[in-house]
């Protein structure tokens, strides 16, 4: 099983359940439509990574989001991920309405910070992604079409949190393509506070 750590502590997420196209500008900028309920997906524990790998094979796309951890039913901390996606791949399967899991639950395609145990404002939650020094994501709650404590009462309405699981809470504009040697650093702040930030570079 793959760990990530919260306040230090080495955790086992048993799945992260992840939303797609919850900010319009990404809807946007990839063309396309915009969903009348939250688009819910799922990756598993598999898919944890501590880096970024490069693939020489397949476009693998960055998607920097805020992300939580499910404690006792409630979201009791918070870090930032970063899902990566096989972006022609899934295209593609869109288009012939199949199921995403190979553009998106492969091996290594959840990357995350460390998570801190968060009790403050969700609302005043926001992310920041730089790629070489250049901010290329940064959005908030106040964007999102699906709103954290929302997509938590949605997905408990069919399947079951595990302490330690994880919600990725969809990304905002500003994806593309990971290249080899890029440094990613990615920050989720409170207000103006800095709560966790993580930095990797793609191998």
């Amino acid at each position: 099983m793959k760990s990530i750590k919260l306040d230090g502590k080495a955790i086992f997420p048993s799945k992260i359940v992840c939303v797609g196209r919850n900010y319009m500008a990404h809807i946007d900028e990839l063309g396309n439509e915009v969903p009348t309920e939250p688009v819910i997906f799922l990756k598993p524990n598999s898919a944890i990574s501590s880096e970024i790998y490069f693939s020489e094979v397949d476009t693998v796309h960055y998607e920097g989001e805020i992300s939580f951890m499910v404690m006792s039913g409630k979201l009791s901390a918070v870090g930032f991920g970063l899902d990566l996606t096989k972006r022609e791949l899934q295209s593609s399967l869109i288009a012939n309405g199949l199921p995403w899991e190979r553009a998106k639950a492969f091996d290594r395609s959840a990357v995350f910070t460390d998570f801190v145990s968060f009790s403050g404002s969700i609302q005043a939650l926001s992310m920041e992604l730089h790629i070489n020094g250049q901010l290329v994501q940064k959005a908030g709650y106040e964007l999102m079409l699906h709103k954290p404590e929302n997509i938590l009462d949605e997905v408990n309405r069919f399947l079951s949190f595990e302490d330690g699981d994880l919600i990725m809470t969809g990304t905002p504009k500003g994806v593309g393509a990971i290249q080899a040697g890029d440094t990613f650093t990615g920050r989720i702040f409170e207000h103006e506070q800095l709560l966790v930030e993580g930095s990797w570079v793609v191998r």
